[in-house]
């Protein structure tokens, strides 16, 4: 997260714990309710193996959801070594997006922009441009996946901030051109709050190339 500040995209506030006694000092400091989610060099969807609680609003839910949690990574992923947990202030009332990059032999940095947190594997719903990108380009990104509509608000729907989705892929694509060891990145969700509002990134993944 320090690498995206760096290069002044907002992020969540958020905590590392190596243990239940830390996750719940973690979250006593940081004010409820929260979200907690595994940290893991060996998940990269945390979803997927019960390694992510949302809404914990006191030291007995986070006991409880940390137990749970550890308890079921270990069910579907027992040999996938286990870091800590990330302890997060729960944003709501925006919309997730995801801005990601791979790396193409041929191309060099390929952006990618669609919808974000679990719904980007299934609706496959994305648009892509090779870095870097002005800001036009940028919004081109943006109005082109067929899920639009969604961001730009409908039925009377107050429309996302979609200036500050532009600004941070014009951030990203500065990062990945800064940095040509990234082979792969991605901020998935990008919380995006209601126009005017900005966003905030809630969490990145990030493979470097091997030497």
């Amino acid at each position: 997260m320090d690498l995206l500040k760096a290069y002044g995209i907002p992020v969540v506030q958020s905590k590392i714990a190596g243990n239940l006694t830390e996750a719940v000092a973690a979250c006593e400091e940081m004010g409820y309710p929260v979200v907690m989610k595994i940290i893991s060099p060996d998940i990269s969807h945390k979803t997927d193996v019960g390694g992510i609680k949302l809404n914990l609003k006191n030291a007995e839910d986070v006991e409880r959801a940390y137990l749970t949690m550890m308890s079921d990574v270990n069910h579907y992923m027992p040999n996938a070594r286990i870091k800590g947990v990330q302890v997060q202030q729960m944003v709501t009332g925006g919309k997730e997006v995801i801005i990601g990059m791979d790396r193409d032999p041929q191309f060099g940095p390929l952006l990618m922009f669609g919808l974000g947190g679990v719904y980007v594997e299934f609706l496959k719903d994305v648009s892509f441009a090779v870095a870097p990108i002005n800001d036009k380009e940028a919004q081109h990104m943006i109005s082109a996946i067929k899920t639009y509509p969604l961001i730009a608000g409908v039925r009377g729907e107050t429309p996302s901030d979609i200036k500050a989705i532009a600004d941070t892929l014009l951030k990203v694509s500065q990062l990945v051109m800064d940095f040509p060891k990234l082979m792969e990145f991605e901020i998935n969700p990008l919380m995006v709050m209601p126009e005017g509002k900005g966003c905030l990134a809630m969490d990145i993944r990030m493979t470097l190339r091997q030497e």
